[in-house]
């Protein structure tokens, strides 16, 4: 049995994966498709990448699709990443969320963390609120009045996310000491999330493809570290999708070490203490690109 890529195979699951998904898997980088797939040859007792294809292509249902996908995916999260951006949450953006519920501006303050993975994005973002709110002694704001909505296209870490349990190695990601030991009850080698903050998020399967419709409309949208795997034309049509998804004065929220550059026709750039937020401005968005 050779394990060796052919060219032909690599290109042509090149091909697949960016069109099922949109992410660009580069001519340097075809040993990801060799190590990341080649279990599935020992699996299906086959003898070549190029077969692994024909069986791909020839299936009619997409469980193979999606393991695929799954295995190809790169699912690099921890636990406040960055933490500028937590801080930009807790001390800027949360204060105009409380008064604008109280004021009856909106019933829910609405925020997506799109790519979430395993659900430390997501249930940091939760964290991140409880805390704010119980250390400003808010009695009458809760966690109920913010709605965070958690994407991935991998069912797999989707199944991780939600049962939220980690180890020890994920736990040092990133997790300050004062949170893991308000939210977090340790059994065993296994830490398990406090039910509150688990019951708080909704996570859902979605390909960044599709339309966005389905999804509503977000006072915030956290989009870290995902469109660096994505081919430049994918960008364009992703980043017009999330400011169509923006309320007005909706805010985006990128990695601090990504540079989004053609930004101003559709959103007042606005950095605190390191955070890259986008604040969307009103009308349409065109030609926007992230490099």
């Amino acid at each position: 049995m050779s394990m060796n890529l052919s060219s032909q195979a690599f290109h042509l699951f090149q091909k697949y994966i960016e069109e099922q998904c949109g992410i660009v898997i580069r001519d340097e980088k075809a040993y990801l498709i060799e190590s990341r797939l080649s279990k599935f040859l020992i699996t299906f007792g086959l003898s070549s990448f190029d077969e692994l294809y024909c069986m791909l292509s020839q299936q009619k249902q997409t469980t193979l699709a999606e393991q695929i996908i799954d295995a190809i995916t790169t699912n690099e999260t921890l636990w406040f990443r960055d933490k500028t951006p937590w801080q930009a949450l807790e001390e800027k953006l949360l204060p105009d969320y409380v008064e604008k519920i109280r004021q009856g501006v909106c019933g829910k303050i609405r925020i997506w963390s799109a790519a979430c993975a395993t659900g430390q994005e997501p249930y940091s973002i939760a964290m991140c609120i409880d805390n704010y709110l119980a250390e400003q002694n808010i009695k009458d704001i809760t966690l109920d009045h913010f709605e965070i909505i958690a994407t991935d296209i991998s069912h797999t870490v989707l199944r991780m996310a939600k049962m939220g349990k980690y180890d020890n190695i994920s736990m040092v990601r990133g997790m300050q000491e004062n949170y893991r030991d308000k939210y977090f009850r340790q059994d065993g080698r296994i830490w398990l999330l406090d039910e509150k903050i688990k019951n708080s998020v909704q996570f859902r399967q979605f390909n960044l493809q599709n339309s966005f419709t389905s999804l509503g409309l977000f006072d915030v949208i956290f989009f870290r570290y995902v469109a660096i795997y994505f081919s430049e034309q994918f960008k364009e049509e992703v980043f017009r999708k999330i400011n169509k998804s923006l309320l007005p004065k909706g805010v985006l929220i990128l990695g601090n070490s990504e540079v989004f550059l053609d930004y101003k026709e559709c959103y007042e750039a606005e950095n605190y203490k390191n955070a890259n937020l986008y604040r969307v401005r009103s009308g349409s968005c065109e030609n926007i690109i992230s490099r």
